[in-house]
């Protein structure tokens, strides 16, 4: 009572007329306000009285307490306003919880104001200095406590480059850029802004680290689209003369080619100083390669080392390596297929394409063609499509054998004069671009002659997708004429082709030509097939174009055509892939429920996945609602969007999300969950994951179900093929190991989500499939043995067991009945038997008996031995070229003495130059082990035997 008193004889005082009164009361209302706020807001309208008139003393005092009143008022928009008139007095490095939160308010609306002034560059934007001051003063807050993280978050969203090199500076350099380079790449929305940081990247990494960090600037150039910068790095380090520079140049070489498009590659390559013969684009068996590099090496020491980086930039190297890796740890469960295939009835077009498939994705890129040879009869059953699919898995299983592409599809490649299978040729020119995909120099003149000297609409189709696939991201304009002049024929199966393969051909490249002919074609032609070619091709062109799409997109959303909604849907995946943009998401689930069409309702869900893959936790609560839509088209997009954003991950949110999925009453949603479920469980096993088993379990069950429909059993043999990719050496990763985009993955992850209305573009999946290996390097590019530590248990990332063929039961008999007379008959019987040799049958006995103690004896001690498991070691000592998973790259250490050490600092996998620290001794290498491609023809028939003389007797 006594402080209500007083609070009231307190604001009494602010009527007085002397200014050392009201200043009193100001000072003792600043100090009781948190107490008797509701008190003091009566009198809230004199303090701001006091703070109007300019000539009063304490004006920012009494700014101050109408602050805090009205901050406990709720009222924190007139909150702010009155803590920017306080000024000093507004101690920002108090941490009570008004200042709190008056400072996030502060920086939500600087920031707001800062975006503007960004994307208003006249000058119209003011912004109030003392907002201003507040900001610096909580900056500098951040700074005193060793916050530069949360400094530099602000910073970036309220795009003030100056502050995040001031934190860089004062802070931990290297830490903090790494942290500024991931933080840009996921969470800077504006592509402009992006750029800018990324230059300031580039400045940092060189001035404020002792060494700079040339495998990041290498990055940012590749963000930035700067091939000459990229090119200029390269010959910097080169001309240096150190051997530890030139193993960087070639890791940045291995870098640059993992993540760069091939249009990049090329300007790369184009600035490199090469004076010998070699040009990185035509094809040469290996034994011809030894030739020719043992000539071009004789010329002089620099132009050898560019001639190596441009052999690693046309992508050569790092293929020849993956072969090798999948050829050598190929671990392929034969018996799978086996079982699959004889379980299905091969007469139907659609179990034949899904064994075909499975086949090829569990062999992808290994050069293992044994099924195919083991089951000639049953390939030979392929008709028509199904045909053209099986001649195209060739090019899945043979991916990257580019020194034998086409001498392997020789016998199914269009001959002059010679008129075979037009669908089986036409599979052997997509066949002869997935080979080559994303390295295509070789053969795409070969494909460009095929595709102009045919009339026929399948072997069209076939060079289409061969061009599609080893032309993507050239931006060639001659390739797109081509492709055009073939859509110009209105032709639906070849112009759906030739309009996915302009937009792979043009991919990022967001040429307003190529959308405008694409886009006004897809409103003249009458053919769905092509309108979908186009649509999906139009999205293509505008790759990771983020907002530079939005217009587009919004023209195609509105379409009245189905058709080109969808692809307005496929263009913002791919626009906005990888970025989390709210922008993105909220416009998909708005459509994801809004629209008329089954089709394009399903696609907004699908995409969800694109969009989301960098934060894959997310995505089940996302879709949750959508997998329980009454609409089985939402509940499919559900399906692929976890399995698209969850792939590899074994996440048991979306586990558990799909798993009712495949109990779906709809055929084609259980297909989406099988599919899904195998894309989430790609390498795991059941240490790391106890859904495996279940999951092998239930595809071999779906399959051998009489009564299951044919596309959810089409589902269940896929999902056996993406589980097992790659010889089990494989995983889906629509991100590289540095966290750039994927760009050969997320794009063969979108056509392959087209296997909805062709099946052959189910090929396209094996372009997301990544090697996981640990293969080092010495400087001449050779693989010399040598051994690291994986500390983690053996079993934790040991390969899936196999199945086990099954085991022939005995049949037991059964036991006669004995009747009771029978049974005392013959026990009087052995009675008197056994009282006439009575010696004998003692002596016997002992003897058996101790035999028989003996035998027990042995088998007690087997049985011991087999009960008493070893303990399991926690580490496991591997060879270089061993496959290690995403998980197990943590758990990576070199040994104290190893010979071989990464240039590369951190958590490191894939192709690693090794330094060697031992230069002068003898070194053991790897020598190549993959087979040279073979035709797969029925086998040669043995030679008839020498002429001899049969001695006929007289």
């Amino acid at each position: 009572m006594v402080g209500l008193t007083s609070a009231g004889g307190i604001i009494a005082l602010l009527d007085e007329s002397e200014e050392e009164l009201k200043i009193y009361a100001l000072q003792k209302l600043n100090t009781l306000v948190d107490q008797f706020w509701a008190e003091i807001s009566d009198a809230v309208s004199k303090i701001e009285i006091l703070y109007e008139d300019e000539y009063f003393p304490q004006r920012k005092l009494s700014a101050l307490v109408a602050s805090k009143v009205y901050y406990h008022l709720g009222e924190f928009d007139d909150s702010l306003t009155f803590a920017l008139g306080a000024e000093e007095l507004f101690d920002a490095s108090s941490k009570s919880e008004y200042v709190e939160t008056i400072i996030s308010k502060c920086i939500d609306k600087y920031i707001s104001l800062r975006v503007k002034q960004y994307e208003d560059p006249t000058g119209n934007v003011q912004i109030d200095p003392r907002l201003q001051d507040v900001v610096e003063r909580m900056f500098q807050r951040c700074y005193d406590d060793g916050e530069f993280k949360q400094a530099i978050g602000i910073a970036l969203e309220a795009r003030r480059l100056d502050i995040i090199e001031q934190a860089i500076s004062k802070g931990q350099a290297s830490e903090l850029l790494a942290y500024v380079l991931e933080v840009s790449m996921t969470l800077v929305l504006n592509l402009d802004f992006r750029n800018e940081v990324l230059l300031l990247l580039v400045k940092l990494y060189q001035q404020n680290l002792s060494e700079p960090d040339y495998v990041s600037i290498s990055q940012c150039y590749v963000h930035l689209n700067k091939p000459t910068e990229a090119a200029k790095l390269l010959k910097d380090l080169i001309s240096k003369g150190d051997e530890f520079y030139l193993l960087m140049a070639y890791q940045i070489a291995f870098d640059l080619e993992d993540n760069a498009t091939q249009e990049f590659l090329q300007k790369v390559g184009s600035e490199l100083p090469v004076t010998s013969t070699f040009t990185g684009t035509h094809e040469k068996s290996d034994s011809e390669a030894m030739e020719t590099d043992d000539q071009e090496y004789s010329t002089n020491p620099t132009d050898e080392k560019y001639v190596k980086i441009q052999r690693i930039l046309s992508g050569e190297e790092s293929i020849k390596l993956h072969l090798e890796f999948l050829h050598r740890n190929n671990h392929t469960d034969l018996l799978i297929l086996k079982n699959t295939k004889n379980a299905l009835e091969s007469r139907n077009s659609v179990y034949h394409s899904a064994v075909t498939f499975a086949n090829a994705f569990m062999h992808a890129g290994t050069t293992s063609d044994e099924f195919l040879r083991q089951n000639l009869e049953w390939l030979s059953r392929a008709t028509n499509w199904s045909k053209f699919s099986a001649t195209a898995a060739l090019g899945v299983i043979h991916k990257g054998h580019l020194s034998q592409g086409l001498s392997l599809l020789q016998p199914y490649l269009p001959q002059d004069g010679v008129s075979g299978s037009s669908y089986s040729e036409g599979g052997s020119l997509f066949a002869l671009g997935l080979i080559h995909a994303n390295h295509g120099a070789g053969v795409l003149n070969y494909l460009r002659d095929a595709l102009k000297n045919t009339q026929t609409e399948v072997l069209q189709h076939g060079a289409c997708l061969g061009v599609a696939a080893a032309g993507m991201a050239t931006g060639n304009d001659e390739i797109y004429e081509e492709l055009k002049d073939i859509l110009y024929t209105d032709s639906a199966v070849a112009g759906e082709a030739a309009g996915l393969a302009m937009g792979l051909v043009m991919l990022g490249t967001a040429s307003k030509k190529a959308i405008g002919e694409m886009l006004q074609y897809a409103h003249e032609t009458q053919h769905e097939k092509i309108i979908r070619g186009l649509a999906i091709g139009i999205s293509l062109i505008m790759y990771g174009k983020e907002e530079a799409a939005d217009a587009l997109v919004e023209q195609l959303t509105i379409d009245k055509d189905p058709i080109l909604r969808y692809g307005g849907i496929y263009t913002v995946a791919l626009a906005y892939c990888g970025t989390g943009n709210n922008k993105a998401i909220r416009r998909l689930l708005h459509v994801a429920v809004s629209d008329v069409n089954d089709d394009v309702r399903r696609a907004a869900v699908t995409a969800l996945g694109f969009i989301l893959f960098r934060t894959p936790k997310q995505v089940p609560r996302i879709v949750q609602l959508l997998s329980e839509s009454y609409n089985p088209n939402v509940r499919y997009g559900a399906t692929l969007a976890l399995g698209i954003s969850c792939a590899g991950t074994g996440l048991m949110e979306a586990i558990e999300l799909l798993e009712p999925m495949t109990k779906d009453p709809v055929d084609y949603v259980r297909q989406g969950a099988f599919i899904s479920l195998a894309m989430i469980l790609i390498q795991q096993n059941d240490a790391i994951n106890p859904k495996v088993s279940p999951t092998r379990k239930l595809y071999e069950k779906i399959i051998n179900d009489k009564h299951e429909d044919a596309m959810a059993k089409f589902g269940a043999v896929l999902g056996q093929g993406i589980i097992d990719a790659g010889g089990r050496n494989v995983t889906i990763s629509l991100q590289s190991r540095s966290g750039h985009l994927n760009m050969p993955a997320i794009v063969g992850m979108a056509v392959f989500t087209q296997f909805w209305y062709w099946f052959p573009l189910t090929h396209f999946l094996s372009l997301a499939f990544t090697p996981t290996a640990i293969i080092g390097l010495n400087k001449d590019l050779k693989i010399p043995k040598f051994e690291f530590i994986s500390n983690a248990k053996p079993s934790l990332f040991a390969y899936p067991a196999t199945t086990k063929p099954p085991t022939t039961n005995v049949v037991e008999k059964v036991a006669t009945a004995v009747l009771s007379t029978t049974a005392k008959t013959k026990a009087r019987a052995k009675k008197s038997e056994k009282e006439k040799g009575l010696e004998n049958i003692d002596a016997m006995d002992t003897d058996e008996r101790k035999e028989t103690i003996e035998h027990a004896r042995k088998e007690e001690e087997k049985e011991d031995k087999k009960g008493k498991k070893k303990k399991e070691e926690s580490y496991e000592v591997l060879e270089n070229m061993a496959r290690v998973l995403p998980a197990q790259l943590q758990y990576i250490t070199f040994k104290e003495n190893s010979r071989y050490i990464p240039v590369k600092s951190g958590v490191v996998g894939g192709i690693l130059m090794m330094e060697d620290k031992l230069p002068n001794e003898h070194e053991e290498l790897i020598l190549p082990s993959a087979p040279v491609a073979t035709e797969v023809t029925e086998e040669e028939e043995a030679p008839p035997p020498e002429p001899f003389e049969y001695p006929f007797d007289e």
